[in-house]
């Protein structure tokens, strides 16, 4: 699984990070995906963080 977060889009509320640190980082106001693969570990994570996401910035496949 890849994640990424629509810079355009994205607001930097941090329900990302907070859901899952491992993966999105809030930098310069914006959320980043930190890893170049997501973990299987945290896959349920990222699919939490995307269905969370204020703005939906956030997608995985």
């Amino acid at each position: 699984m890849k994640a990424s977060v629509d810079q355009d889009i994205c607001i930097g509320s941090g329900n990302c990070e907070a859901t899952c640190p491992e993966v999105f980082e809030v930098r310069d106001g914006k959320s980043h995906v930190k890893v170049k693969t997501v973990p299987e570990n945290h896959e349920d994570k990222v699919r939490e963080a995307v269905d969370g996401c204020p703005v939906q910035a956030i997608s995985a496949s």
